[in-house]
Order: structure tokens, then sequence, then C-alpha cells
């Protein structure tokens, strides 16, 4: 990483309040290039909190974006951080008008030309796509990392029209957590106390609503740009990685998004900016952010709409590991999507009928659903999981290899063995010694068969076909390895057990995997990127503790009792001291339980401490948090409780206790 001091501009920095309609004032952090000009304004947006929690990510890129000519802003959403009013649900409508309103005050002030472009990773991502949708005028170009554009199957919520065990409690009770944070008296002054009491009252756990709506309604609807990309006006530069779980985002926009307003690009990456680039290699992002802002926002030719409409990272294989520095592979780029340069490849599955009675504790070894980079995200060897699975395997001739880029999809036919069911299907490369590398995977929910938006219970006893995608990937499958296809009817704790576990029977006689195979044009172009750079970072500092580190992911066995615990510990950042005072303290741990004989032993387990504390001002919040989700044949059953002091002093304790019908999912 190139760390970069000069600039052609010099800045400043300065907080503000931004003034909502109903008078509501957000806290916005503005860095300005040092002229009298108007320039464009870029826009992050998002709930978590500018002052600590993403200041030195955003010391990264903000400064870096004025020091070539642009206002950068950095906004918290209503009812976090340092902004007024209270918390509301993730991408409501309110939160969504209140960015067009900072989008058209940010357009109004003097230092700006009345351009806008809105950027961010995520949340932040996501909610520029979804403000896009909206189409304020002053809003010209997006840049959009790891986005989501359906809110429902391509989230943390549902996989297939399953559960989503695993991110959908973990990140719901992250969120338990992260909103009961306080305001920072040094930024909101002597009222932050009674803010935090207001913001307290409103707080109520996600989970009761995400577990509420267990098919594709209403509610998931509104804000799934997947409804109708046309919306969009700006221009967008949609951004991926193989290794996020949210890649076939950046597919859809750029199959349905004008070619003359959207370009794509998909590395090898996990859910983090491609300067950072793990795996790698990582690239000189916010190079080619100022191309297209410069294009978008100033009217200069830099290039960028030159570039292929889809850029995009083949992977070579690689052997199975948890995490990559690098990995080997190429740059493609595609001038349409679906590309010319893609075609389908058929391969039969063959066999007598097979039954697919999967063991719950299958899915142990799936890695992180939501990457971050850490030691232990990405899944480990895959022969475990293999064998617990049904396998079916394609010799790769002698010969080129075979590269995909796309979807896979599996047609299959299946007798049910019980009125609900879920069949998850994993695309491995084996490699001669027999080590099984994850390439990518997808899951259906058979009562959503026929759609996500609905349920029918299956006929027990009766074949049926069904068919379904897995998630995009680029991946060169060389001669001598084994295209492996495996299935199981358990995949825990990814996706959380229906009550029947009894599985099913598949005919491979007449079952096939779809490969979207990638044949090199003639002369393929060359594309590079500039290496990575960032601005100065901010110099918040980690003290050395005595402390043993906690093991990120740890699988415990009862042998006796058939139990599988996994206990995760998300990596969030421990204690950081920032360079304004702040001490910024976070411990999280969550845990995975079930018997591998038992479906409705599925446990979830999430706890949460964070601690604020500024000496200067004798400061010092805590906020306790724990989240837990078992259930019975009919219903979830969810526990929280929120404890939050000041000093020793307790001053919230609340707990919800909620029973909430099993639907769907």
């Amino acid at each position: 990483m190139r760390i970069r001091t000069d600039f052609p501009y010099e800045t400043t920095r300065e907080d503000l309040r931004i003034p909502l309609p109903d008078g509501t004032l957000l806290h916005a952090r503005v860095w300005r290039p040092a002229t009298e000009e108007p320039v464009p304004a870029l826009l992050e947006y998002l709930p978590h909190r500018l002052s600590d929690w993403t200041a030195p990510r955003d010391w990264q890129r903000h400064p870096w974006y004025a020091g070539h000519g642009y206002v950068s802003v950095r906004v918290d959403v209503r009812g976090h951080g340092n902004s007024g009013g209270r918390p509301g649900d993730v991408y409501d409508a309110l939160e969504l008008a209140d960015g067009v309103a900072v989008v058209n005050w940010l357009a109004g002030q003097s230092w700006c030309s009345g351009e806008v472009g809105m950027f961010g990773i995520s949340w932040g991502g996501s909610n520029a796509l979804r403000i896009a949708a909206l189409a304020p005028e002053p809003l010209k170009a997006v840049v959009t990392v790891c986005p989501t554009d359906d809110r429902y199957d391509n989230d943390v919520h549902y996989l297939g029209g399953s559960v989503l065990a695993m991110d959908m409690h973990a990140w719901a009770a992250t969120m338990l957590a992260f909103t009961a944070r306080p305001p920072d008296p040094q930024y909101a002054g002597p009222g932050w106390r009674e803010t935090w009491l207001t913001r307290l009252a409103a707080v109520d756990p996600l989970i009761h609503t995400w577990l509420a709506h267990q098919t594709r309604d209403a509610y998931w609807q509104h804000g799934s740009l997947r409804e109708d990309h046309s919306t969009v006006r700006a221009a967008v530069l949609a951004v991926g990685g193989w290794h996020d779980p949210y890649r076939d985002t950046v597919l859809r926009l750029v199959e349905h998004l004008p070619h003359e307003r959207v370009r794509g690009l998909i590395g090898p990456w996990s859910h983090q900016y491609p300067d950072h680039g793990l795996p790698g290699p990582a690239i000189g992002f916010l190079q080619e952010t100022l191309r297209w802002w410069d294009h978008h926002l100033k009217g200069r030719d830099t290039g960028i709409m030159s570039e292929p409409l889809l850029r995009s990272w083949i992977s070579d294989s690689h052997p199975p590991a948890t995490v990559y520095d690098e990995l080997p592979g190429r740059w493609v780029g595609d001038d349409a999507w679906p590309s010319p340069h893609v075609t389908p490849l058929t391969y039969a599955l063959q066999g007598p009928p097979v039954r697919v009675r999967s063991p719950q504790r299958a899915g142990l070894d799936a890695g992180r659903f939501l990457p971050l980079g850490n030691d232990a995200d990405l899944p480990p060897d895959q022969r475990t999981e293999d064998a617990l699975s049904a396998c079916f395997d394609f010799p790769v001739p002698e010969g080129a290899p075979v590269d995909i880029l796309g979807r896979p999809r599996v047609r299959l036919a299946l007798t049910p063995h019980a009125r609900t069911g879920q069949v998850v299907a994993r695309l491995c490369d084996v490699a001669p010694d027999g080590s099984s590398t994850l390439v990518t995977r997808g899951a259906l929910n058979l009562a959503t068969r026929h759609g996500p938006d609905r349920t029918e219970p299956c006929r027990t006893g009766e074949s049926e076909e069904i068919a379904f995608d897995l998630n995009g990937i680029g991946h060169s499958f060389p001669a001598g390895h084994r295209i492996r296809l495996a299935f199981s009817s358990a995949y825990w704790p990814w996706i959380w057990p229906r009550p029947d576990a009894d599985g099913f029977t598949l005919d491979p006689t007449a079952c096939a995997l779809t490969l979207p195979v990638r044949s090199a044009p003639g002369q393929e172009p060359a594309i590079t990127f500039e290496q990575p750079e960032q601005s100065a970072p901010l110099g918040v500092s980690h003290p050395a503790t005595l402390d043993e580190p906690r093991p990120e992911r740890l699988i415990v066995r009862d042998v006796a009792k058939g139990l599988w615990r996994l206990e995760a510990d998300p990596g969030y950042g421990g204690t950081r001291l920032h360079p304004d005072g702040l001490e910024y303290t976070e411990d999280a741990v969550e845990s995975y339980t079930i018997q591998e004989d038992d479906p409705l032993s599925a446990r979830t387990r999430s706890e949460w401490t964070i601690r604020l504390h500024r000496p200067e001002l004798a400061w010092d919040v805590t906020i306790e948090t724990r989240s837990e989700i078992a259930c019975t044949a009919d219903a979830f059953l969810t526990s929280d409780e929120l404890v939050c002091k000041e000093g020793r002093e307790v001053v919230f304790h609340r707990t919800w206790e909620k029973r909430i019908a099993r639907t769907a999912g």
C-alpha cells in the first residue's frame, strides 16, 4: 500500500450538521479542497459512526478525494452516531428520504458545483444504489462496493428461501449492540445522555421483523432494486468480489442497466474495498474511482467508459485454505453481459438413485458467510463436507482448462421424503491429491421451489423436477482435476434446518450441471490497474494485551451426545485508541450448536460488550447484549437482552422474548 501525502489540492476538514426537512440534524464530516471554485461533492451515508467505528477507513479515502478536487462528505444516518432522531429499520423509507435530502442539501452549498456522487461499501454501497433509484436530480454518479439489490435473497437474511441461521442472527445481534451505542459528548455536547435514553426507548431487535417475513413479500420488495433496475438514473460503477456473498448484484446491474452508464468490476476479494483486496491482488481502487468521478462529475474523458462493460478475475486452481494473501489468475473483459464469450456446457449426472439424508452437522466447514479477510474466514478443505454429501465428479480432460464465468445451474429430479426440506449444492475443484477447494454454492428451500414469494409443501414420495442457480464465480479448472458437484440436505449453521430432516432421493439420470464456460476471444484485451494507494492513516493504535487471543473459529464435538458447537469471534477490532482521546473496545462471540440427528436442537447465541471511554471527560459507558434463537417444529423462539451502563450505574435494561411462527423459513 502506497500512502499518498502530496495532492493537487491542500485540504481542510470540519464537522457540521445537515438539517433535514423535519428539523432533525445529521452529523457530517466534510473534507474540502482549498479552492474558491465550486467542485462536485461525494457522499458516503451509513449508520456506522463516523466519529469512531468507520473513522480509520474514512481517513483512507475522504482526504484522498478532497486532495483531488472533490468535497468529500461522510454522514451518519438518523438515530446513529451523533446524528439526531431515532433509529429505524435497515434501508427504511425515512433513511432513504433523508439521504435524498442530504444529496439536495450538498448540491445547494456554495462550495458545491451542483454535481453529487455517492459511494460506499456494504450498507453504504447499498444506500448509494437505493437513493439513486429515487433519482434526486443532483446525483449523477455512484460507486457501489459489495452492495445488495435484493434484500430477501442476496443479503444477510435468507438464502434460497431458507433462514440464514448464521448471519441473520449474527447481524441482528450486532445491530442491537451497535444501535445502543450513545452519542459522543465530545461531538454531541451535554445533551448526549438525553438523546441516548430517547434512542434506547425506541430500540427493538431487528430479528423480530426479519423472521416475521419468511417469504419475499412487500417488506423485502421495498428497497430491493432487483424489482426494477431501471429506476436508477445515475451512472453506476458496481464492484464486488468472488468471495463476497453479494457479488451477483454486480452481474445483474451490468445486465440490466444501460451500457452507456454502467460498468462492473469483480475481483477475487472478500467483503472489502479492492485496495485492501484479500484475497489479492489488490488494485489502485481510489485511482480507478477518480477516473469514474472525473468523467461523470467533471466531464473529463478519462477512458473509463472505454473499459469493458465487465472486468472480472478468473482464479486459477488453488489449494483450499481459510485465507490467501493473493490468488493466481488473470483479468478478463467482456463488452456485454451475458457475454457472447460464455456458453453453457452441460454435464449429465450418472448412476443409480441416491438417498441424500445429511447429518445436521453438514456445513460446519462452510466458512464465514460474510468473509472480511480474517485468518479463518474462507472454507477449508471440503473433503469432510464431501463425505457427508452425495458427490458426482466430472474429469477435466487433457488439453485446455475449463474456465467458467457466471452462475452455474443445477437441474434435479428428486423425490422428497418429507413435506419440507432443503437442497444445498456445492461446486468444488478436486486436485489429484484429493484436496477439495470450494468454488461456489447455492441452496433451495423446497417449499419455495415455485418462487420465493410463496410456499407449497412437497408431495412426499413423488418425483419432481427443480432447478436453481449457484452463486456467480470466475474459476479455471485445470486438466487432470475433477469438477465435483456435491449435494446435501443440511448446511448448518449457514441455513436453519427444517423440522423434517428426512432428506430426498436423487435420480441422477434426470439431473444435470450446467457451467457457464468462457472461451477467450482471439485477442484478449490487457487489463491492468495501478498499485493500491490511500491517504495518510488516522493514527488509531491497538494497545498490547496479555490475554490469550480467542480462536476466530473453533469447532467443539461432544462425541457421546453427538453434539457439535461452532464458536466464532467476528474479529471487528478489540480495543482502539483514537487520536482524539477516545478509547473504544469491542468484544463479541457467537456460538452455533446442533445435535447431528436432531434439527430441532439448533441453537444460536451472540454476546456483545462495547465500551466507550473518554478519560479527560470522565465519560465511561458500556453496552452489553445477549441474543439467542431456539426452535420448535412450528416456531422460532427469540430471546434478547440489552444492558447499558454509565460508569457502574445501569441506565437501561430490557429483555425481549418472542415466539415467531415458522412458515417458509
